[in-house]
């Protein structure tokens, strides 16, 4: 008779936890008990939620950004008489994100804000489940290198990467893109809700039209960066550290049904696509579950409903944020990082009703040609280059605003 062994289930930590990545990936961990368990949430300022993921998922820690919100939630805690230790700061979210305790880390904080704790995972050797494309985006090298020396396993979250990884070989990190007889990575974007709105009318869109994606969920920041398609040239630098490949390697491509999440050219004339229904929790799982697969609560693509699968090139005319985060990509050094300051800072303008729609990329550019390009090597480069971008973005509001 076999000896049954009791695996204990991972220990995870959610950076993130109450944003729409977040929400999914407890979703998955609720659907699997048996395999995973939360150690640790962190949160913004929506602490409602977070209350109510305290309760229910029983982490041994929960974090948030300010003393006065991290006291809230300890009274709650105690009334509910719950064993979670409440922190706060930044160095709280590098603290149990490096936990010795933690199997798996899902970084799924929006923005820049996500680099250091998404780092301190990666120089713990953790399992890094990247969901946030920032990490890459300001410190490509920098991360990579960490992922590499400490043993850290790197797996992506965003539909897109998530689905390039699946349809690469298993030797592809050993062997590269050339030895492995492959023409280049065709990454998919949907076009937002503005693909068929004249470029006449881009000046009156306002946020809330801007949030209204027609195929995914997510939160505010992102959904205006998926409408400049700010959010495919963010992911089209990320994909270049990821598989190691030059901006000439890849393909944007317009398909606005967001079944196919992106693909891999062989030089054989074989393609090999990543379908599915769009929802998060499928990347999520593969990620959490790799190599094996876990039920994601998504149901089957179900071909006789797809009315079509249509496919275009974007214009620079209407998405020249994606051109400026090429080129960005291309000059390499710090305009990465730049770039990634001045759109947060002109998203959130915009979304503050501040900017119009079409005065994103035109805060970017100007952030691009009146800030210094140097190159980076240290963490303290990286952040000294996102420092400056941002104080002269929010000059440059001010001025179109004044």
């Amino acid at each position: 008779m076999k000896e049954i062994v009791n695996i204990k289930p991972e220990d995870v930590c959610i950076l993130g936890a109450t944003g729409s990545i977040g929400t999914n990936t407890l979703d998955v961990i609720r659907r699997h008990p048996d395999k995973y368990q939360v150690f640790a949430l962190t949160a913004h300022r929506n602490i409602e939620q977070l209350k109510l993921q305290c309760v229910e998922f029983k982490p041994k820690y929960a974090v948030l950004p300010e003393a006065e919100l991290a006291q809230e939630l300890q009274s709650f805690v105690e009334y509910k008489e719950l064993d979670i230790t409440v922190l706060h700061g930044v160095d709280s979210l590098d603290f149990v994100a490096s936990h010795e305790s933690v199997d798996t880390v899902m970084a799924a904080i929006v923005g820049a804000a996500g680099l250091l704790p998404t780092l301190a995972a990666a120089k713990a050797g953790k399992k890094v489940l990247l969901a946030n494309k920032e990490a890459l985006v300001m410190s490509g090298a920098i991360f990579m290198d960490a992922v590499k020396k400490h043993g850290a396993t790197l797996l992506p979250i965003d539909s897109e990467h998530n689905a390039i990884f699946q349809c690469l070989p298993e030797h592809f990190v050993e062997k590269g893109i050339e030895e492995c007889g492959i023409h280049n990575i065709v990454l998919t974007g949907s076009g937002g809700p503005f693909l068929k709105k004249t470029l006449a009318e881009f000046p009156a869109i306002t946020p809330d039209e801007a949030c209204a994606h027609p195929n995914w969920d997510m939160g505010r920041k992102i959904s205006v960066d998926s409408a400049t398609m700010m959010n495919k040239g963010l992911e089209l630098i990320e994909a270049c550290w990821l598989f190691d490949v030059k901006p000439e390697q890849i393909e944007v491509v317009l398909h606005p049904q967001s079944i196919i999440h992106s693909m891999v050219r062989y030089n054989d004339g074989s393609v090999l696509a990543q379908m599915g229904n769009p929802d998060m929790r499928t990347p999520i799982a593969h990620a959490m579950a790799f190599p094996d697969r876990v039920d994601a609560g998504v149901a089957p693509l179900d071909f006789m409903e797809i009315s079509q699968l249509t496919f275009d090139r974007p214009s620079k005319e209407r998405y020249p944020c994606l051109a400026l985060a090429s080129e960005a990509m291309k000059q390499g050094g710090n305009s990465p990082t730049r770039l990634n300051a001045a759109n947060e800072v002109a998203v959130q303008a915009f979304l503050d009703e501040k900017l119009g729609f079409t005065q994103i990329a035109e805060l970017i550019q100007q952030t691009l040609t009146s800030t210094e390009y140097a190159e980076v090597s240290t963490l303290e480069s990286v952040l000294a280059a996102d420092k400056e971008a941002r104080e002269r973005a929010q000059q440059l509001v001010e001025e179109m605003t004044a």
